[in-house]
């Protein structure tokens, strides 16, 4: 079982390298939907689980606000 904690730990750290450009929000949210706690997320990001549910609920607030936003050509 110990194994597998590393394991997925390697994997999360992999995916925040590949995202290092990126804002915390960004970063939680992905680390999010691959099946990451927020307290996890908390742990890998150095913060608290309540500043994690906050910034995924600004990314995919945003996120769904981003098409709305688009004029349609005609």
């Amino acid at each position: 079982m110990e194994n597998n904690k590393k394991i997925e730990n390697l994997l999360a750290l992999i995916l925040l390298n590949d995202l290092k450009d990126q804002g915390i929000g960004e970063k939680a949210n992905y680390l999010n939907i691959v099946g990451f706690s927020h307290a996890e997320i908390a742990q890998f990001l150095g913060t608290t689980p309540a500043v994690i549910k906050q910034s995924i609920y600004i990314v995919r607030k945003t996120q769904k606000e981003k098409p709305s936003k688009q004029k349609v050509r005609g």
